[in-house]
């Protein structure tokens, strides 16, 4: 019979019941049934109380002297109707000497080993005698004992005072909180129906009755669940006790609680299995109902043609929401789930059960589901641990999601969900995929150990990943890709065997407030067309480098801090376009922002400092916009444009660089305007082999080397500038290079205003040179040697000869007062006019300086600025 027909039956005969008999006869019969353990049970103890529901019916007691009834403090006779009792009657002694050797001069121990003679109910009854039958009756021991019979379990089960309805176990540790748990958890169970198999009389009456005890057994599941809804038992209670429960059809549309019934670990002893149909179906009409401690296992036939897919361990259907709780759950079926929850209203609460080992998916919400799941444990599974589908919207709390033949979470075709405080680890594939318009929330999450990626959303799917922590999977920490947008925010992203973020083929997303760093790869990598938003992260440490954005990527990233990482902060190549703005980009063990290789996007209001190498670098056709930047405290320059790069450079502040401010080389032609360029620990600007540009309207000043330096075939054209106030000269052109000079300001420079080495021919239209204060030909006309000015650190341009008498090589310089002092005699050669410094008086030569002092440290003349360091950052594809 299939479950629906079934289910038709089932309604159809109670439907026959209800109009066999009234309202009032029901309510008749069943409190009839329930009197005897409602009042036995849950009575007040105590003889004083003036509520007390029980009292041991006792005889009055005539005084042999008086004649007269002699009255007892301890018990108040109630005449009541007469019930049968373990004790007999007659053997109480009567008189008031048997009543007070029964009630005080009895041992405890006498009186406990009667006591353990008595069942529930005549215990109840001979604990209103007096306080003392009331403490001795009250024994844990006593309780235990009686309660291990009727229920076997080891520890005693309450009912919560919690919603939904949840039994517990109590621990030893706790039991000290409850006056006697054995017995407050026999008065909650007393009144449940038991599936006990070979405990039923009768496969009629399937019922047991002791003396003083009145329970019901049945040897399966599906008759004892009929009898229950045939009695319209509120709150009906079912205990199933150890054993294989096979091929029954349980189909629950009622509210009724099914608790496994076992010794030690409950779950390990009841086992209800089918193999054609769902093994157990909740519909409509289940609401509140409770399935616990109990082992479910769908397990098809694989000879059968019997097709499988929507036959489950365990299916709950719309309108209906049932708690399960402390269940294990498997099915064998390759295809289906063991868990199905679907349609509209199916709302359950599935808490602390254990779906392990399936051949399948292990838990499928879909099709407008709701429901919460805490604190499962989803392991093993051949498919994804989770599945969730077509709007459906679980809330999921504290699931263990783990060691997974497939994904972890899987949520596809507009599913959606809240996983909160879940830990999702060592899946085969991802941790958690998103999929096809599919839009979950997962806040505080453990991503880890996936022996590929932590989150993978594509094929347009949404998200928002809140607070989780993401860390050590064998790929990408997040993946977005395929025009997929979801929100990864305030996450801890760290120690991927490859890279934090990863966006690319469309990809979009908010990637902000997340803490990403000791990635083995880039912290975000941004390609193919990718636009994703940046913000507010911090990407530090990384093993390689911050932000690599290639193959087209775009995306605005901004506020960012990145610092710390081994390769470059932030790598921009191959026809790529980001936004970078008020990022601060630091102390990185190579280049600051990189562009290469056609790599262009904006960069402005950016703070990029304390770096191994350059701050910026730009090269091969990238051809950048950098401005209003803040650039300063480079181990190397400012900026780098070198083979051939571009880009326009303008209103940025670059200062405090160990070299140059900024580097033009290698056929590189970028425009520089509006820059202030400023307390260089070197030159300026320096442009050499080949180098071209147009530094327009710049303010170049307080640098320790040349403002503009031009050299080796470079020609430039400079426009506009003002260049002043530097510890050298203002420009200098040297080594066969030209330039255009238009229009500047060269002013209260210490060693001249333009310095021209021989050859040089520049183009010059109406540049204003004054107030210079030409440090070396004064140096020259008084005679000092021009080491006295420059030291080893400076280079001031004049004439320059070589000694042959002193075997002096063509690295040697020596200056004119130099040479007609220290040099007089010897055989000399007049080199150029050029930048130097004086051996001579560096006392680097064999003869020692008659115009200078102590030698200095040995170092051959440099005729240019020390050359800067080109980035080694690799490409990663």
């Amino acid at each position: 019979m299939s479950n629906q027909s079934a289910r038709s039956t089932r309604l159809n005969a109670r439907n026959l019941r209800k109009r066999a008999r009234t309202k009032s006869e029901q309510r008749k019969r069943h409190n009839a049934d329930s009197l005897v353990a409602a009042e036995a049970l849950e009575a007040e103890p105590g003889p004083s109380s003036p509520n007390l529901k029980y009292n041991l019916r006792r005889r009055r007691t005539i005084d042999t002297l008086t004649k007269e009834p002699i009255s007892s403090n301890t018990c108040t006779p109630v005449k009541r109707r007469r019930k049968s009792a373990s004790i007999n009657p007659a053997l109480i002694p009567t008189g008031s000497v048997g009543a007070k050797y029964l009630q005080e001069d009895l041992p405890d121990e006498v009186l406990l080993k009667i006591f353990s003679y008595l069942l529930e109910f005549d215990l109840c009854r001979v604990s209103q005698v007096c306080r003392r039958f009331h403490s001795i009756a009250n024994d844990d021991e006593l309780w235990k004992t009686l309660y291990k019979d009727v229920f076997e379990y080891d520890s005693p089960l309450l009912l919560q005072n919690t919603e939904p309805k949840s039994y517990e176990f109590i621990p030893s540790s706790e039991m000290v909180k409850y006056d006697n748990p054995w017995k407050e958890s026999f008065g909650q169970l007393y009144r449940g129906v038991h599936v006990r198999p070979g405990y039923s009389n009768s496969s009629q009456v399937r019922r047991k009755r002791y003396k003083g005890r009145n329970l019901v057994y049945f040897d399966a599941i599906e008759p004892a669940h009929q009898y229950v809804d045939t009695k319209e038992i509120d709150d009906p209670l079912i205990f199933i006790h150890t054993g294989i429960y096979q091929g029954e059809l349980l189909l629950i549309d009622t509210p009724v609680t099914l608790i496994g019934a076992a010794p030690g670990n409950v779950m390990d002893h009841v086992f209800i299995e089918r193999e054609m149909e769902s093994t157990i179906m909740f519909v409509e009409g289940a609401n509140g109902a409770y399935l616990g401690y109990v082992t479910l296992k769908f397990s098809p036939d694989i000879t059968s043609s019997v097709p499988h897919h929507r036959h489950y361990a365990l299916e709950v259907t719309e309108n209906s929401s049932p708690i399960i709780q402390h269940c294990r759950i498997r099915s064998t079926s390759v295809v289906g789930a063991a868990v199905c929850v679907s349609g509209s209203g199916a709302d359950p609460t599935i808490k602390n059960c254990y779906i392990k080992d399936c051949e399948n998916v292990g838990m499928y919400v879909t099709d407008y589901a709701t429901g919460v799941y805490e604190d499962n444990e989803i392991s093993g599974n051949a498919l994804a641990g989770i599945w969730v589908k077509n709007h459906a919207t679980p809330i999921m709390r504290r699931n263990h999601i783990h060691h997974g033949r497939d994904v972890g979470v899987f949520t596809f075709e507009n599913g959606m969900g809240y996983f909160d405080s879940c830990d999702i680890h060592n899946n085969r594939i991802a941790g958690f995929e998103v999929k096809a318009g599919a839009n979950p929330t997962v806040v505080r999450c453990e991503i880890h150990h996936g022996q590929t990626g932590g989150i993978y959303v594509h094929e347009n799917g949404r998200g928002q990943f809140i607070e989780n922590k993401i860390h050590s999977n064998n790929f990408a920490g997040v993946w977005i890709t395929s025009n997929s947008d979801p929100t990864i925010r305030k996450n801890e992203i760290y120690n991927g065997h490859q890279g934090g973020v990863y966006i690319f083929g469309d990809g979009r997303g908010l990637i902000e407030h997340n803490n990403i760093h000791g990635n083995a790869l880039a912290g975000i990598q941004i390609r193919t067309n990718s636009n994703p938003i940046v913000r507010h992260n911090k990407i530090h440490h990384g093993q390689h480098g911050g932000i690599y954005v290639h193959e087209k990527g775009q995306g605005l990233i901004e506020e960012n801090e990145v610092y710390a990482n081994t390769l470059a902060g932030v790598w921009i190549t191959t026809g790529s376009t980001p936004v970078l703005r008020r990022n601060r980009i630091h102390s990185g063990k190579q280049v600051g922002v990189y562009f290469y290789d056609n790599g262009h996007g904006v960069l402005e209001d950016n703070d990029i400092f304390n770096h191994l190498y350059s701050g910026v670098q730009i090269r091969t056709e990238s051809n950048p916009l950098i401005r209003r930047n803040k650039i300063w405290g480079g181990q190397n320059g400012g900026i780098l444009v070198y083979n051939s790069g571009l880009g326009m450079i303008e209103n940025n502040e670059i200062f405090d660089n160990a070299m140059a401010g900024i580097w033009i080389k290698t056929d590189s032609n970028p425009v520089l305007r509006h820059n202030k360029i400023h307390d260089g620990r070197d030159g300026g600007i320096c442009i050499f082999n080949g180098g071209k540009g147009i530094l327009e309207e710049n303010e170049i000043f307080r640098n320790a080397q040349a403002g503009v330096l031009i050299s080796t075939q470079s020609h430039p054209i400079l426009r506009r500038n003002r260049i002043y106030d530097g510890l050298a000269a203002g420009v200098e052109i040297t080594n066969n290079a030209t330039a255009t000079l238009e229009a500047n300001k060269i002013f209260n420079n210490k060693f001249g205003g333009l310095c021209l080495a021989s050859g040089v021919k520049p183009t010059l239209e109406d540049n204003i040179i004054s107030g210079n204060h030409n440090m070396v030909e004064k140096a020259v006309s008084s005679g000092q040697c021009l080491y006295k000015i420059s030291s080893y650190t400076s280079f001031p341009m004049h004439d320059f000869y070589r000694c042959r008498t002193c075997n002096t090589t063509e690295r040697n310089a020596i200056c004119y007062n130099c040479i007609k002092n220290c040099h007089a005699g010897h055989e000399v050669e007049f080199i150029r006019h050029d930048r130097f410094f004086c051996d001579c008086g560096a006392g680097t030569l064999n003869n020692n300086c008659q115009l200078q002092g102590e030698p200095t440290q040995d170092t051959d003349t440099l005729y240019d600025s020390a050359a800067p360091m080109e980035s080694h950052t690799l490409r990663v594809n």
